[in-house]
């Protein structure tokens, strides 16, 4: 099956033509992806608190971004969403390896674990390191949950198994995420609230605000308040007019306290930010897979949204020439 990173599908929109406009898509890629560099330690406290207290945190983490990309970028096996490979060290001393992948999207899709598996198996055959896959299905499918891919054939079998996150499980603990003060509790809060206010915006706009009245309320540090009120931004996405009165009823609340909610102007800034991340990436990747692309065809490239630049940056995964590249362009 198709994935699709924008959960929200056909449940967000309205007439054609100003669906857009009425119901912005609601992104899980980005937020994903940033608070879960920024945040990996919670990350890994929130989600796998075993694997955590193994893990030397006296150790510099390293991101292996350029690395992930290299050992996948011609795996033909559906399309990647914010995956991590991150380099860490055990508390025994051994240099460890951990694939983060962190699966965002609407539907089921059949060969999920099977993916899992081959990433895992191309970064050991690689690297000659241990791998730890790791996954968080960002969907509301309840049954949903591939978490093994195996064969067996003539004696000869293969039996794969990983640790799965189902985020949906958290519907039942909502009390108590409000009460953790882990990053991640706010993440899986938005995600959530996301997932439960496609189809009334009015209600989104209620649960957008709590959310950020939590964040004044809990005592977070101001760039923790900044981080999380992004992916809150970036998550619970808003129609021009109830954006609009959600701003007001910040700029009401907020009134007297030491910290200011990201201004319109600062979140057009982390949105430049975006396009240019989406650009640099959509650059490389093409370059990878097409080689030499004519200067019309590049300016075309550069003149796409930041929405069409990140399904750009997944649908190009199948591209095999510069003309697949041109009917895209033709037909976005």
């Amino acid at each position: 099956m198709t994935n699709n990173n924008d959960i929200d599908n056909a449940s967000e929109t309205n007439e054609a033509g100003d669906n857009k406009i009425k119901n912005p898509p609601t992104k899980y890629d980005s937020p994903w992806k940033d608070i879960l560099q920024i945040y990996f330690k919670d990350f890994m406290e929130f989600f796998f608190p075993a694997a955590y207290n193994e893990i030397d945190w006296t150790k510099k983490i390293e991101f292996l971004d350029k690395e992930l990309e290299e050992v996948t970028k011609d795996a033909a096996i559906g399309r990647r969403f914010a995956d991590k490979l991150v380099k860490i060290y055990l508390k025994n001393g051994r240099e460890e390896w951990v694939l983060i992948h962190i699966e965002v999207q609407s539907q089921e899709e059949e060969d999920f674990a099977m993916r899992m598996y081959i990433y895992n198996y191309r970064i050991y055959d690689k690297y000659k390191k241990t791998v730890a896959s790791l996954a968080i299905l960002g969907d509301d499918k309840e049954n949903w949950r591939p978490s093994s891919f195996g064969y067996s054939l003539f004696g000869c079998s293969l039996n794969f198994e990983f640790p799965i996150i189902k985020l949906v499980d958290y519907q039942q603990r909502l009390s108590e995420l409000e009460n953790d003060g882990n990053p991640f509790a706010t993440v899986v809060m938005a995600h959530l609230a996301a997932l439960n206010t496609r189809e009334d915006r009015q209600e989104r706009k209620v649960q957008k605000l709590a959310l950020v009245r939590r964040l004044y309320e809990k005592g977070f540090e101001e760039q923790e308040v900044i981080n999380l009120l992004a992916f809150v931004d970036w998550m619970l996405t808003l129609p021009p007019d109830i954006e609009s009165e959600f701003k007001l009823e910040v700029k009401q609340f907020e009134a007297g306290r030491r910290m200011k909610y990201v201004t319109s102007f600062e979140r057009s800034g982390i949105e430049i930010g975006r396009q240019e991340e989406a650009l640099s990436l959509v650059t490389r990747q093409l370059n990878r897979r097409l080689g030499n692309i004519d200067e019309a065809t590049k300016e075309r490239v550069r003149s796409l949204s930041t929405e069409e630049l990140e399904r750009l940056a997944e649908e190009l995964l199948d591209f095999t020439s510069v003309t697949d590249l041109t009917n895209w362009l033709s037909g976005g």
